[in-house]
């Protein structure tokens, strides 16, 4: 047994029970770890266990029985095998992300010697600009007519996603004690179990109070969550981001529509009219400002020169003329 707990004074011990058993059991401590140590995503836990279970594949095919035999050729070669199979370079850019930490979090319990991923090369790729909805856009999606809870619940999430700019595990993981609608913020949970406070526009709030007018029409009596769906349970986000592709078809948009392309018209919205990067950067909740460029349309290098033109600790000392 691998012990799961990344804190344990004592060193991990493996059971040799089988080249491919050994493999998936440090591979299931670490995914365990993820889940209740770092409070990662369930999606995110999710793309982390099916890379590892694909490199474990290879590896057993090539008689590898445990991690600390696999040599950084094995990983070239993994690498190799799944570029001509098609993998584009930010999808090969997480696996080897995915391996190198396995590889820290065994190294720290003393399972291996060393990390075969940790000099290879990521392959690049070019940066793909995420699509996103324009205002006119936004504004037909939004225009939704009709009193139903169903109707107001829909309507409450979208102005939600757009007015702060939420991740879908964001929304639903929502109570309603996040709320707070006099101070016009919610607190959310994010990646990393990090809290933060986002505000929260006008017509969004307009949405909300609606929904909760009628909330207690659909929610089961304990339940707290602020989305609820038919069955009174917590909104799931499969059935969230069906309502929402449904409504894009039935407001007449000529494009899927899912809750991360509301975030980056929020984001790409927000960077527009204001230039703030920092700002949205915080908003966004993003650990790293070099990922929030992603969501924008406009110049990363413009943008940081407006940050370092305006912000007091960003601005260089200039010399006396």
């Amino acid at each position: 047994m691998l012990d799961e707990k990344c804190g344990s004074a004592e060193p991990v011990r493996l059971v040799l029970t089988g080249p491919s058993k050994q493999l998936l059991a440090a591979i299931s401590a670490f995914v365990d770890f993820l889940k209740h140590e770092k409070h990662y995503s369930a999606h995110t836990v999710s793309n982390y266990r099916r890379d590892l279970n694909g490199l474990m594949g290879f590896l057993v095919t090539h008689e590898i029985g445990s991690w600390e035999e696999v040599t950084p050729q094995h990983i070239r070669q993994y690498t190799s095998q799944r570029h001509r199979q098609g993998l584009n370079g930010r999808s090969l850019q997480r696996q080897l992300s995915a391996v190198r930490s396995l590889y820290k979090y065994l190294q720290r319990h003393q399972l291996v010697s060393h990390n075969p991923a940790q000099d290879i090369p990521i392959p690049k790729s070019d940066k793909r600009l995420p699509k996103t909805l324009d205002i006119e856009s936004v504004e037909q999606l939004l225009a939704i007519k009709g009193g139903e809870p169903l109707i107001l619940r829909d309507l409450a999430i979208m102005e939600l996603l757009y007015s702060s700019g939420l991740r879908l595990a964001e929304i639903v993981g929502l109570s309603v004690d996040d709320l707070d609608q006099h101070m016009h913020l919610v607190r959310v949970l994010g990646k990393g179990a990090k809290q933060r406070d986002v505000p929260v526009g006008q017509k969004a709030l307009v949405a909300l109070s609606r929904w909760l007018a009628v909330r207690h029409e659909m929610a089961n009596a304990d339940e707290n969550a602020l989305f609820v769906s038919r069955r009174g349970t917590r909104l799931s986000p499969r059935t969230l981001q069906q309502r929402l592709s449904m409504w894009a078809k039935k407001q007449g948009l000529d494009q899927h529509v899912h809750p991360h392309r509301l975030r980056h018209a929020f984001a790409s919205h927000m960077l527009e009219s204001s230039g703030d990067l920092r700002a949205v950067q915080e908003l966004l909740g993003h650990a790293d400002i070099s990922t929030t460029q992603v969501y924008t349309h406009l110049d990363f290098q413009h943008l940081a020169k407006v940050y370092d033109d305006a912000h007091p600790r960003a601005r260089k000392n200039k010399k006396p003329g």
